[in-house]
This record gives C-alpha cells, sequence and structure tokens, in this order.
C-alpha cells in the first residue's frame, strides 16, 4: 500500500509541476511581443538544428579536452600493458603512445582525424594540465627519496653517482661543440646548448630504475641499495644542477645568473630549516589515516603550491619547486605512504599520460628524412650510452665493485625515462632546442630506457650468476615441497590450509612456500614493505593457528605468471597450489551480453593469437592467466577454486582418464596427514578397468580401510556434493565437465583441479 501510494505521489508532483512550467512558458511567449527575437534558425530543419547543435557540442573546448583525455589514457594504457607484456616498463609503451598520437604516425597518416582531435588551439589546455601532473609527479619522486639511505651509505654511492653524472655531462658538451653550427636554434649561445646537452646526456629515471630493481627481486639486495642510493644522489644533483642551467639560459650568462642563484639557494635553505620543522610537527600528529584530515591535508598541497610557485617566479622551473616540496615532506614512513595513496593514481594515471602524448605533439620524427640525421642521432645514443653506461660502471669498479655488479649499476644508471623528457620539454620550451634535435633526443631516451631490461638479462647471462640463497635454500631441501601462489590474501590462506592438510604429519619431512607477487604499480617504493606485511599477514597468522611452518617470498612482478612458473621450475617444487583467476567482466551485464570475458574483449587472448601462444592454451579450461602459469611450469600444478574451504575431512575424487593416478596419490597423502574420507567417483569406468589405479586404491584401503569408498557414475547422487568439503578432479576431467556443461557443476564444493606434469 505505501509503495502504491509514493507512486501517486511521485506522478502526481512530477506531472502536475511538469504541467505548471508549460503553462508558464505559453504564458511567458505572449511577452514575446514588440521584443526582436532572434529566429535565424527557424528556416532550417529540426534534424539540420540538431545536427549544427552536436557539431558546435563536439568543438566546445571542454569537449574536444575530454575527448583528448580520453583517446590518450587509452592508447596510453593499451601500449603500456603491451610493453610490460614483453618485460619492458609500461613509461615505454605511455612514450609511444604519445608519439603515435603525434605527428611523426597519426598526424601523417592521418592529418584530418589529427587536426580534429588535436587543434592547434587547444593544445595550450593540455599543455598546462600536463604540467599539473608533471608538477603532481615530481612531488611523489621527492616523497620517495629516502635521505636516510643517502646518510648512511652515501659514500660509495655518491663516488659512482657523481661520477655517472660529471662523466657524460662533460661528454655531451663535448657533442654539443661538434653539432652546435647545425643544430642549435639561432640566437642561442653555446653555454646554453652545451649545459642543456650535458643535462640530458647525464639524467637517471629514478621511478623507473626502482620499478626495475622491485620488479628483478633484488631491492633488498646489497647491489640493489646501491643503486637505489645512486639513483637518489643523481637525482637531486641533476636536478639541483637543472636548477642551476635553467636560471644561467634565462639570464643569459652565468654572471648575471648570479642573483637567481643566491634566490634560489636562500628559497632552499627556508624550505628546509623552517618550512620542513613545521611539516615534520604536523605530520607526527597526523600520522594515521584516521587523523589526516582534509584540512591537513590541504596544508601539504599548499605547500607543494607554494613551493613550486616560489620555484617558478624565481626562475629555476615550478618542477625543482614540486621536486623539493616532496624531498621535505615528514620523513614519517606510514605518513608519506597515506600521503603518496592520495596522490599518484591521478598523477600518474590520469594527468602525466597527458605529458607524453604532449611531448609526442612536439615530436616530429618526420623531420629525419636525411641519412645523416639518423647518423647524428646514433652518435647522440652512443653517447649517451657510453658516458652514463660505462661511466657509471667504471666509477662503481673503481670503489670495489666486482664486474658484474659494476656493469649492472652502469646498465641500471643509463635508464632515463620519463626524467629525460621533462629536461628535454624544457630546453623546447626554453627555445634551446630545435624540434630536430628534440626528436632526436626523445629517440635516444626511448633506447636507453628500453635496453635497460636486455643488457640487464645479458649480464646475468654472461656472468653466469649463481642461484641467490632462497634459490639455493629451495632447489637442496630433500622433502615434498609445495609452493603456494597467491593474489588475494583470503584465497592464500584457503590455499595454506589445503597444503598443511598434504604434509602436516611427514615431520619436518616437507617444506612450504608461500609467495605473493605484486603488480608493479610503476612506482611508490615506499609502500613495497607495507604491502608485503598486509599481504602475509593472514596467511602467517593461519600457519601460526596450523602450526605450520612456511617460508615466504614476495617480490614486484613485471610479469607475474612467468615469474610465478619460474619460481616454481627453478625450486624443483613437488606441487605448485594458485588460484583460479577471473575477468573484470565476469558476471556483469556486458558479460553475459557481449561475452567479453573469452571473445570480444580479452586482450590476452588477442595478445596470444599474434604472438603464436594462442594453440599452447586451446586443451586448457582457465582464464589466459591460469593458462600461462600451467603451460610454462614444469611441476605439477592443483588450481584450487575457493568457495570459502575451512578444512578437508570429506573429499570427492572424480577419475576420468588412466593417467588419474596422480589423484590417488594424493587421496593417500590426505587419509595420512588429515584423517580424510575419500570417495572416488569411477566416471567412465577406469578404476574398474585400470590395474594400475585399481591397485593404488586397493594398497590406502589395506592400510585405511575405513576411509575409502569407490562408486560408478550411474550410483552417483549430485546432492552428495553437498556433503563434501572438497573435491578433486584432473584437468582432462574438468575440461570434460565444462564441455559437457554437467549439471554437477553447479552443485560442487571448493575444487581442486590438477594438471600433472610429465
Amino acid at each position: 500500500m505505501k509503495r502504491f501510494k509514493n507512486a501517486i505521489f511521485y506522478i502526481g508532483i512530477i506531472g502536475g509541476f511538469s504541467a505548471l512550467m508549460y503553462w508558464i512558458v505559453i504564458l511567458g511567449s505572449k511577452l514575446e511581443n514588440g521584443k526582436e527575437i532572434l529566429t535565424s534558425k527557424s528556416e532550417i530543419s529540426y534534424w539540420d538544428q540538431f545536427i549544427f547543435s552536436l557539431l558546435y557540442n563536439l568543438e566546445h573546448p571542454l569537449a574536444v579536452l575530454l575527448a583528448q583525455i580520453v583517446t590518450i589514457i587509452f592508447t596510453a594504457r593499451v601500449l603500456g600493458w603491451i610493453c610490460k607484456k614483453i618485460g619492458q616498463p609500461m613509461v615505454i609503451g605511455e612514450i609511444v603512445a604519445g608519439i603515435i598520437l603525434g605527428p611523426s604516425l597519426i598526424g601523417f597518416y592521418f592529418p584530418e582525424f589529427s587536426t580534429a582531435l588535436f587543434p592547434d588551439h587547444s593544445l595550450s589546455n593540455l599543455q598546462f594540465i600536463s604540467q599539473i601532473g608533471l608538477i603532481l609527479f615530481m612531488f611523489i619522486i621527492g616523497m620517495e627519496l629516502d635521505l636516510k639511505v643517502l646518510r648512511n651509505k652515501a659514500h660509495d654511492a655518491i663516488v659512482i653517482s657523481h661520477a655517472s653524472i660529471i662523466i657524460p655531462f662533460a661528454m655531451g658538451m663535448g657533442l654539443a661543440y661538434f653539432i652546435y653550427g647545425s643544430f642549435a636554434p639561432e640566437g642561442v649561445q653555446f653555454s646554453s646548448f652545451g649545459l642543456f646537452m650535458g643535462i640530458s646526456m647525464s639524467v637517471t629515471a629514478f621511478p623507473v630504475l626502482a620499478r626495475i630493481i622491485q620488479e628483478r627481486g633484488i631491492h633488498k639486495t646489497r647491489i640493489g641499495t646501491i643503486v637505489i642510493t645512486c639513483a637518489a644522489a643523481d637525482d637531486i644533483t641533476a636536478w639541483s644542477l637543472l636548477a642551476v642551467i635553467i636560471a644561467i639560459v634565462k639570464a643569459g650568462s652565468f654572471v648575471s645568473s648570479i642573483y637567481t642563484i643566491l634566490l634560489a639557494i636562500g628559497y632552499v635553505l627556508f624550505m628546509i630549516k623552517i618550512v620542513r620543522p613545521f611539516l615534520k610537527r604536523v605530520g607526527n600528529i597526523h600520522s594515521s589515516r584516521e587523523s589526516l584530515s582534509k584540512s591537513i591535508v590541504a596544508i601539504f598541497f599548499l605547500t607543494l603550491i607554494l613551493s613550486a610557485y616560489a620555484s617558478e617566479v624565481i626562475g629555476i622551473h615550478a618542477l625543482f619547486g614540486a621536486f623539493m616540496a616532496g624531498a621535505i615532506m615528514p620523513d614519517n614512513a606510514n605518513f608519506r605512504s597515506i600521503f603518496v595513496e592520495k596522490v599518484e593514481d591521478i598523477a600518474l594515471v590520469l594527468l602525466l599520460p597527458l605529458f607524453f602524448v604532449y611531448t609526442g605533439l612536439r615530436t616530429q620524427i618526420g623531420l629525419l628524412d636525411d641519412p645523416y640525421l639518423w647518423k647524428v642521432t646514433g652518435l647522440i645514443i652512443f653517447v649517451a650510452v657510453t658516458g652514463k653506461f660505462i661511466g657509471s660502471a667504471l666509477a662503481a669498479k673503481y670503489v670495489g665493485q666486482n664486474w658484474k655488479d659494476s656493469l649492472t649499476i652502469g646498465a641500471l644508471m643509463n635508464t632515463r625515462g620519463l626524467m629525460e623528457l621533462v629536461i628535454l620539454n624544457i630546453g623546447y620550451d626554453l627555445g634551446v632546442l630545435t624540434p630536430e634535435i628534440f626528436a632526436m633526443m626523445v629517440i635516444m631516451a626511448l633506447v636507453t630506457t628500453f635496453m635497460t631490461g636486455p643488457a640487464l638479462t645479458f649480464i646475468n647471462w654472461a656472468f653466469q650468476s649463481p642461484k641467490t640463497e632462497t634459490e639455493q635454500e629451495l632447489s637442496t631441501i630433500g622433502k615434498f615441497k609445495i609452493l603456494i601462489s597467491f593474489a588475494n590474501p583470503v584465497r592464500g590462506v584457503s590455499l595454506l590450509r589445503l597444503a598443511n592438510s598434504l604434509v602436516k604429519r611427514l615431520n619436518g619431512n616437507a617444506s612450504v612456500t608461500v609467495m605473493h607477487l605484486s603488480p608493479n604499480n610503476e612506482m611508490n617504493s615506499n609502500n613495497l614493505e607495507n604491502h608485503e606485511k598486509k599481504s602475509f599477514e593472514p596467511v602467517i597468522q593461519e600457519s601460526l593457528n596450523l602450526n605450520q611452518k612456511i617460508t615466504t617470498l614476495f617480490k614486484a612482478s613485471n610479469d607475474i605468471e612467468n615469474d610465478i612458473a619460474a619460481v616454481a621450475n627453478k625450486g624443483d617444487f613437488d606441487l605448485l597450489l594458485i588460484g583460479v583467476g577471473q575477468s573484470i567482466f565476469e558476471g556483469s551485464l556486458l558479460g553475459k551480453i557481449f561475452g567479453l570475458t573469452t571473445k570480444i574483449i580479452n586482450p590476452d587472448k588477442i595478445i596470444n593469437q599474434v604472438i603464436g601462444k594462442e594453440n599452447i592454451f586451446k586443451d586448457t579450461p582457465f582464464d589466459e592467466r591460469t593458462n600461462l602459469i600451467v603451460a610454462k611450469s614444469n611441476v605439477p600444478i592443483g588450481v584450487l577454486i575457493d568457495k570459502d574451504l575451512k578444512n578437508v575431512d570429506k573429499i570427492v575424487i572424480l577419475v576420468f582418464t588412466e593417467n588419474d593416478t596422480y589423484l590417488v596419490n594424493l587421496a593417500q597423502k590426505l587419509i595420512h596427514n588429515s584423517d580424510s574420507q575419500i570417495t572416488f567417483i569411477d566416471v567412465n569406468g577406469r578404476i574398474k578397468n585400470t590395474i594400475e589405479i585399481k591397485e593404488s586404491i586397493r594398497a590406502i584401503e589395506q592400510s585405511a580401510p575405513n576411509h575409502v569408498n569407490v562408486i560408478n557414475k550411474s550410483e552417483f547422487d549430485p546432492s552428495f556434493f553437498n556433503q563434501q568439503s572438497l573435491m578433486l578432479i584432473s584437468i582432462r576431467g574438468w575440461k570434460s565437465l565444462i564441455d559437457e556443461n554437467s549439471t554437477w557443476l553447479t552443485k560442487i564444493p571448493s575444487t581442486l583441479i590438477i594438471n600433472n606434469k610429465p
């Protein structure tokens, strides 16, 4: 009755007031008498009026900007995802996305589309928004720096870092001497051109380097600590040098820039001596998420904006001010972690790709239309790699590193990435770099960033590095070894319960290793240890409840599926336990209507078709990520479909083929370790007709006569599943159920699908 009354009231109120508004319009139209009403569109048809209005809306500055942002983010994420799949940092794909959307490709082959999407009058809006993104990005970079590490381990790192700056800087200025006459803009002094060429050669991309170190699992090693410290020192030195160079270029000479430099020094001292202690007190009081109110957040954002504004007015660029603001933030790790979370998504996902595309719109690779220009580009790349890679490696060798570690440091310090683009854009805006030299330097940034991963792989191969301590430990344990890999901590708990049920009475003759590989989030290394702790906390607590000793492994990964398989293979495990993956469209309206989970939008499937991997997965009924782990692993794999698995006291095992003997072996372990009650379902008569399976079950019956039961499919009632805690099935058996669209699928309990490798 209440719903009926509400409906009457809703219809009455909407209808009544709509009629009132219509009546007011009728009365108001009578007031038009004697007034000159514009009726220029009265002779145009209603459809043409609609088209005219639609076109006007499409060309509105806000609509153009929103269309640009959608296109930029989509292209950047797709190409970044592709680069991630081939083992490259996502920043490479994002830079390439900018070049593709610029005049070098889209603008060259589809000029009308490029002009419509990126009209000249709209680029100023794009530039200003991208600058906001860069300011936020540099703020995060400043917070990423751990100044305690610099103080505690500065000796060798400072030597390597400063050598890795001065050597390529000098080589860059030497190169500028030879190309100044041909490529420097008119009216630009050699000192300005040479200084920018030098600083462009000497920069290192700290966030990309930190991400590569995390992906390769060396962030906690001695060499990882050295490189991070070198990169941090490099960042501080390079940005300080850049501030001086900008001051010199704007002033016209070093002498006339002294006033700007002195003002900048005063600004830095003010930030360190006055602002930093104040922010530290605020941060200590408001270091928890609950106490970090909007008013407190506003204080820190105002500090950022005022610092950027001050450095811009002084003449050393707003980005230095943003970097400085980040560096003086309270060094409380919890505070920085919380604050970075508030900033980085909007900065990295939404605003930073705009900078890449704006850079791409300026990069005109088509200008390099002569072999000589490509020779100069090659020379620039050679000088950049020689100065940074070789210079860093030689400095590392001089301070006592071995050749492998020295070359590793050189390869990592040669990574330029986004930081190079920032410097190049500043030089371009100041008129120091011509479009030709700008394009050459962008190509150099791409090449030196792209080569880091392959260079590290080659160095490891050339020196045949021994296994890490963890890998040696895992490969030498003469036990039944289980590796658990989890993404969701809740699923990790279920997988641990399952592993424990297989080994808990083996009296030290078994080992359980629990691994969590976190998707590389492109930055925020401050959060790494915190994320590791939170991810493992429920699993470690469950291990204490079960009295199960575990070994934990954690690292940030750029290729999680391949890394899981690699760890399983290197550790020579007896069983790998994972959870089944899910599509983001699964269960959604889009998934149901369009089949997006498996048919239309499935990037993994598209890539696998392109690179020829699709045939690997044709017989596996999982999502592409699980399929990749199954295909790459050389050890038996158990894929858990978790339906809140609590215990394994009652287990049903479906036997489909004569190769399902491995399921019987697992049943024996479950009975021995957990007193499980096992029911075998002979689906195709394989138990009856396969001697090996029949004898294995008979052996179990003799040792544990009250724990095993065998029934035929014809005798089986699917409601029996409701009484079971777990089902075991081979991957071929699971595929048979899927292919037959079996009614059993709606009734099964938690299920472990076994793929037994030969």
